[in-house]
């Protein structure tokens, strides 16, 4: 199977500090991969390299089997990666459909824009995704966490996503919303979509990937499939910096 992604040898400094070093990862359809590490390990740059918030100094990104030129946000949405925030980027005062389509507004032949078009949208693509979602008309700011990591999610499906980039998805959310988003990223992977997730805990990391990566001083430590390694094996990587599994 051809990975959706591929960056290859990749690195960035800042102010003559290896940011991210030579790094190497991949993601296949279907697929969940978890980037861990502690602040500071450079998993968040090497992801905003894929987003194009930052250009790389070298390597080389390749999507479907193909290299990429990602300059730019726009650049990466062009090849259908969409990234999650953890603010997410949601307008507080806007409901569900005009957060969805916030930017990209659908409209009239007139060129009015379309609220019962966006709302009927919003509903198609929510009953996908998360068919207890109800609160179409409430603004964003009245929803639970789940349920705003909802429209976000929503979102970036809606507009072709094939790479999912999430950053900290459950994050201050409480048992059941935590559940909530760990439902709508497996309904995800069952779509074919390709997900890269970025979290601190790494029990979360193991139940909801199929691979995680661990990153240290902008190096990967180590890419393990998580049925091949314990939590304990995972936390000695982000602390100490070695894969015990490669010791070994």
């Amino acid at each position: 199977m051809t990975p959706l992604v591929q960056m290859k040898d990749v690195s960035i400094s800042f102010g003559g500090v290896k940011a991210v070093d030579h790094v190497s990862i991949d993601l296949y359809p279907g697929e969940v991969v978890g980037l861990l590490g502690h602040n500071g390990a450079g998993k968040s740059t090497l992801i905003k390299m894929l987003s194009g918030a930052y250009k790389m100094d070298s390597g080389e990104i390749w999507i479907e089997g193909k290299k990429a030129e990602i300059h730019s946000p726009r650049d990466s949405r062009d090849y259908n990666i969409e990234t999650i925030y953890q603010t997410l980027a949601l307008a507080d005062n806007l409901d569900a459909a005009s957060n969805l389509f916030l930017g990209r507004e659908l409209t009239t032949k007139l060129g009015f824009v379309d609220d019962g078009r966006m709302e009927a949208e919003t509903r198609k693509i929510m009953a996908r995704l998360n068919p207890n979602f109800k609160k179409l008309k409430e603004p964003v700011s009245a929803l639970s966490g789940g349920q705003r990591q909802s429209v976000a999610i929503a979102r970036a499906v809606y507009f072709k996503a094939k790479i999912l980039i999430m950053d900290e998805p459950t994050a201050a959310l409480g048992v059941h919303e935590t559940k909530m988003v760990a439902d709508l990223i497996q309904e995800l992977k069952k779509q074919g979509l390709g997900i890269f997730l970025i979290s601190h805990d790494t029990r979360e990391m193991m139940e909801l990937c199929d691979r995680v990566s661990v990153m240290k001083n902008g190096q990967v430590v180590g890419t393990e499939r998580v049925e091949d390694v314990t939590e304990d094996d995972i936390l000695s990587m982000i602390i100490l910096g070695k894969n015990p599994r490669a010791a070994a």
